[in-house]
């Protein structure tokens, strides 16, 4: 992995010392050419004689041919170098996208490794563990809750990956009517506070919002946001999640405590594989698809998505979407 990075700066600097070549040849070539003319420009008026009548004319006709070349090789040259150089910073920041593009993509393959075999290695152990040991009534159930809740985890990764490559690729075709939003959040916030019985969670749901969308979209919204606020506030903070409507917006908040969200990361966390912080030393589960699926989704609808600052500690994650009447 380390040889990788040293091969590119060296691709890199082999670029810009190439380009510093180019600029250098052009700006010589420059030089050379109004040397040129400044010399031809002496040997005509060494050529005039100062006894012939139209001397004055010649001589001036000689030095504007001297400034029109001058001026003709100035233009030339600035439009050679302005196109020079946009062509280099274009190739630059493409190769660097793509470069970027490529890392996330890693990341992603990765984290995407560590999500699929964890659950399954999870599931494995407690259905093992079952069928070789006599367990209590309280134990079973418990390894049957984990096996359950290692289940739910891998089919959200799962329908995020597929719905994710579905709705890019122009696949996806969701049903669009009238849902009762207040339901599917109250029913995502019964799963989550069910599967995570040790976390503090508050529910404040006003009853009856409708909204136009797909259920299944809609479940995906909550569910990524609630699991994102679970995963990256401690085991101890609570995860308030509200549903109201203001004037003829449904607006969904999930409010975390946990340790926020950088400025200038606010808009990136939307980003296709993109997580905060140093990939190789993340210890939050996750692939980065879920906030930029999130995105996605609302944005179908015409909605918003937006991160403030949770006054108390943490983010809080509102979407905005029409509400029916």
């Amino acid at each position: 992995m380390a040889a990788r990075p040293k091969r590119i700066q060296l691709i890199f600097v082999i670029y810009w010392v190439l380009l510093a070549y180019i600029i250098a040849a052009l700006i010589f070539w420059f030089m050379a050419l109004n040397k040129q003319n400044n010399q031809m420009t002496t040997f005509k008026i060494q050529k005039l004689k100062s006894e012939d009548r139209d001397y004055a004319e010649q001589y001036f006709k000689i030095e504007d041919e001297k400034r029109r070349k001058t001026a003709q090789y100035i233009g030339e040259g600035s439009i050679f170098l302005l196109l020079i150089l946009a062509g280099a910073i274009f190739i630059f920041r493409a190769v660097r996208r793509q470069l970027r593009q490529s890392l996330e993509q890693q990341n992603f393959m990765f984290a995407l490794t560590h999500e699929l075999k964890t659950p399954i290695a999870v599931t494995k152990l407690n259905l093992e563990t079952l069928q070789r040991r006599k367990l209590d009534e309280s134990q079973q159930q418990r390894l049957i809750h984990n096996t359950v809740q290692e289940a739910d985890r891998l089919n959200t990764l799962c329908n995020n990956m597929l719905l994710s490559s579905q709705i890019e690729a122009g696949g996806y075709r969701g049903v669009t009517e009238e849902i009762n939003w207040s339901d599917i959040v109250k029913d995502c916030f019964t799963d989550f506070a069910t599967r995570y019985p040790e976390r503090p969670m508050q529910d404040q749901v006003e009853d009856d919002i409708f909204v136009i969308g797909d259920q299944l979209l809609l479940q995906i919204v909550v569910n990524n946001l609630v699991e994102n606020a679970l995963k990256y506030s401690p085991k101890d903070s609570p995860v308030t999640v509200v549903l109201e409507k203001k004037s003829n917006i449904a607006v969904l908040k999930v409010i975390d405590s946990g340790v926020g969200i950088a400025k200038d990361e606010k808009k990136k966390v939307f980003q296709k594989f993109y997580r905060i912080g140093n990939e190789a030393t993340k210890r939050a589960k996750g692939t980065g698809l879920g906030l930029y699926l999130t995105k996605k989704i609302v944005s179908t609808y015409k909605g918003t998505i937006n991160i403030s600052d949770n006054p108390g500690g943490g983010s809080i994650f509102a979407v905005n979407l029409k509400a029916e009447a």
